[in-house]
This record gives structure tokens, sequence and C-alpha cells, in this order.
């Protein structure tokens, strides 16, 4: 039976009626104080697993959160819903700094979102200890393995948290992470004796297709044309394919935006906020866009470039119908990505260790694209998640 008080915040909070798959026993373990890591693919409702938690337990709630977009609106999402929730990032003026402090103080706060790299200052930790803590959720916990696909150095120290806060329960949180990443995740965290809660991976809605590429752009608007009335993400691996894809698709009568990290800030926001709000919109974009992307009816992820890993792909293509409608994962690859992929890595100035890890990865990503047999049933083997 789920926890009577998280029933109720579900209902009459969130709006849902029950939970989802784990998310009840998960939320039980943290409520009655134990660590956790939980594995939950994109849309699986992995936020609500430490948000209901840390509403139930007395004290703060700290959320680590890699990137300042996406604690920008998850914050706003839950103050929407009347949660105490902010974030704690370089964004903050003075000012907005002492309201901050102020609510903490004054216990006018459910929650905070805030970057590994600020919460490991010697000051941050040392101010955090005076507050009673609720709960730790490290959310996109694969960034702490060297095994995973977005892995950050910050990550590694997050260890400290179990020295600095011994009776919080921590909750290590990834839609990725192969058995390997898993057990690194446990022991980089220091997590004390963890449940480990596994859903499946399987994305039953998504229909993945690979094909060489032949004429690039020709084969994606062959494929797009057949889902115009449809929104969508096309991925590039360079801002300047970014920008002549999207120009190119307009000249072919397709609503299409471009999106990277290049781009102002204003038209970044602009272009966002577009594609959230509008139906039949093409974002093609770098990897720099999809993580915390709410859009629950994209109806398909294309690949004009090869991705870095299998948990790249996985969680890219992840996006893609979140409603449970059917959708499409579609991608074309040749030999000239696999040769980019390698001359980014030469270039890199990270370990040869890391390289070499990256490297494997490439392969075993190249290897599934190549597979004669079912995709859907290689993709979960990756995962150790057998069909």
């Amino acid at each position: 039976m789920p926890h009577p008080e998280a029933l109720e915040i579900l209902q009459h909070t969130y709006g849902y009626s029950s939970f989802r798959g784990h998310q009840a026993e998960i939320i039980d373990a943290a409520i009655t104080g134990e660590d956790t890591l939980v594995l939950m693919p994109t849309g699986g409702g992995k936020s609500l697993c430490y948000q209901i938690p840390a509403l139930i337990r007395p004290g703060i709630g700290i959320v680590v959160s890699p990137l300042i977009a996406l604690m920008q609106d998850q914050v706003s999402a839950l103050q929407q819903l009347g949660i105490r929730a902010a974030f704690l990032n370089s964004t903050l003026n003075a000012e907005q700094k002492r309201e901050f402090a102020r609510d903490m103080h004054s216990g006018d706060m459910d929650l905070i979102y805030i970057a590994p790299e600020r919460l490991l200052q010697t000051e941050t930790l040392d101010w955090l200890r005076q507050f009673e803590i609720s709960l730790i959720a490290i959310d996109e916990a694969h960034c702490v393995s060297q095994w995973g696909h977005d892995f950050r150095q910050d990550y590694l120290l997050l260890d400290r948290l179990q020295a600095t806060f011994p009776d919080v329960p921590r909750m290590a949180l990834t839609a990725t992470a192969t058995p390997r990443t898993k057990d690194e995740i446990i022991r980089n965290l220091a997590l004390n004796e963890p449940k480990i809660f596994v859903s499946s991976f399987d994305r039953p809605n998504i229909h993945y297709s690979v094909a060489p590429k032949d004429d690039a752009k020709k084969q994606l608007i062959r494929f797009l044309l057949a889902h115009k009335e449809n929104s969508g993400i096309v991925y590039c691996l360079s801002r300047k394919k970014v920008e002549s894809t999207a120009e190119w698709l307009c000249s072919r009568g397709l609503d299409a935006m471009p999106y990277h990290a290049g781009l102002p800030a204003a038209e970044r926001a602009a272009n966002q906020a577009r594609f959230l709000r509008e139906e039949r919109v093409i974002m093609v974009a770098t990897i720099a866009f999809g993580m915390g992307i709410d859009k629950p009816d994209v109806r398909f992820v294309a690949h004009m470039d090869l991705p870095g890993s299998l948990e790249a792909y996985y969680q890219e293509t992840g996006r893609a119908g979140r409603d449970g409608e059917p959708a499409q994962a579609w991608m074309v690859y040749g030999l000239n990505d696999v040769v980019q992929r390698s001359q980014f890595l030469d270039q890199s100035s990270a370990k040869e260790e890391h390289k070499r890890n990256e490297r494997a990865k490439l392969e075993s990503l190249l290897g599934w694209c190549e597979v004669t047999g079912c995709r859907r049933q290689a993709l979960l083997d990756y995962f150790g998640d057998h069909l």
C-alpha cells in the first residue's frame, strides 16, 4: 500500500490518481530514511520519487541538478503547484541571494535545486549544515560514472555528502545506466546499502529505424514529409549543420527552428518556448537541447549524425512519445560520423582512460547500428534488460 500522506500529496498537489511502476516503493524507502538508486526511463516520473518524500520528511530537500535551465524550469513548475521551491545558482543577483537565505531561515522552503559545483563549495556546505535536511536527490546520476555518457568531474566529489549529512537519505536517479555504470554510481556516491529500483528500459511505443547515409538531406525530407502534421526534434552534430539544416527545411515548406549553445540566449529561449507551445514545429538542435524538456507529444526524434553512445542515443530518443502514443526514432549514419567522433576524442583534453571508455561506447553504438535482428532487443540487452 502507498504511504497515505504520499498518496494524498500525489492526488491533491500533483493531480494524479495513482502511482506508477516503482514510485510508491521508492517514496516509501526514502521516507523511512534509506539510500536508493533509481533507474527509470525518460517520462517515467522520476521527479515525484524525490519531491514527495522531501515534502513529507521534516526539513528542506536538496536536489543536485547539472543544468541551470533544467533547474529553473523545474522550480517554476513546482511553484505553480504551490510548492515552496527555489534554486541557488550563478544567475541570482545579490538581492535574490538574500531573499533565498531569508526564506531558508524562516522555514519558508520545501525544496532547493543546486548545481554540484555550487553545492560542494566549503562555504555552501557549512551554511547548509545549520538547517534540517530532509533528503538529498542526485539527478542525472550517470554523470558520476566514467562509463556514463555525460561524465562530469564535479560529480565525483559528491561522496562528501555522506560525511557532511550522515543521517540524511540520498537518492541517485538516472534514465540511462548499464550494469557497470550502476555499480560505479553506488561506489562513487558512497551510497549506504541502497535499495535499487530498476524500471524496464523498454519504450514499446517507440519504433527504431536506422539506415546508412546515402543522401542524408533527401532521406530526412522523405521521413519528415511523412510526419508533417507532427512536432519533433532533429539532432545534428555541429552548430553549423544545425543552422544549415533548419534553413533548408524552412525552404522546403517545413516549420523548423535552430537551437544550439552559440545562439543568443533570447533566441534560444524564444525557439524553445515556441516548440513547447506550438504544434507541427521541428527543432533542429545539437545535444544542448532536450534535457528536461517536457513536451509529451513529440512524435519523432531524428538523428542526422551518430550520437556519442547508446546511452546518449537512448536518452535523446526517449524525448519522443512521452504521452505513450506511437513515436519514431529515426537515424542515418556513415563512416564520416565515426571519423568525426574519433577526431573529437583525439583533440579532447580528457584523460586517456576516459577517451578509451568513449571509444568503446562508440564501437558499441556502431555495432548496434549494424545488427540484423531486433533493434529493440539489442538496445535493451545493452542495458541488461532482456526482452
